[in-house]
């Protein structure tokens, strides 16, 4: 069997649900971790999403303990920003990227930064449990 067949043949008896995985949409929530400056440059320009910036780094207890939040939060497609907007994920290691974080004043971690349509518009430091991450979304 050539390649030409069998990828015909795989494409037929696929199932609908497999190939539409694979296509995006506007909705579905990305995660860049340990993201690099032109990720997080490209990351917080997108104007569709609410864009979550995580500083951190990995020797900071807090830290490890807001991170699972964080991604469990915005994995989810249930939770959206107050604007209803979707949302991303950038994780920003402070130690490998000192600069970024130079760039927007973070002193403490963890640092969490809301972007929307390209800009920083709130933030808090520290970790927090669940419910107050929630509620800090629906600021947005």
């Amino acid at each position: 069997m050539s390649l030409a067949t069998g990828l015909r043949a795989a494409t037929r008896t696929a199932p609908l649900v497999g190939r539409r995985a694979f296509q995006a949409s506007s909705a579905r929530m990305v995660h860049f971790l340990n993201a690099t400056p032109e990720t997080f440059k490209t990351a917080v320009a997108n104007k569709e999403k609410v864009v979550l910036v995580d500083f951190y780094a990995d020797w900071c207890g807090p830290c490890k303990m807001l991170s699972p939040i964080l991604e469990k939060l915005t994995d989810s497609p249930e939770v959206k920003s107050g604007s209803g907007k979707a949302l991303d994920l950038v994780t920003v290691d402070t130690d490998q990227h000192p600069t970024l974080a130079q760039e927007y004043a973070v002193s403490s971690l963890p640092t969490v930064i809301a972007f929307k349509d390209g800009k920083p518009v709130s933030k808090f430091i520290g970790a927090m449990p669940e419910g107050s991450v929630r509620n800090f979304l629906s600021t947005l």
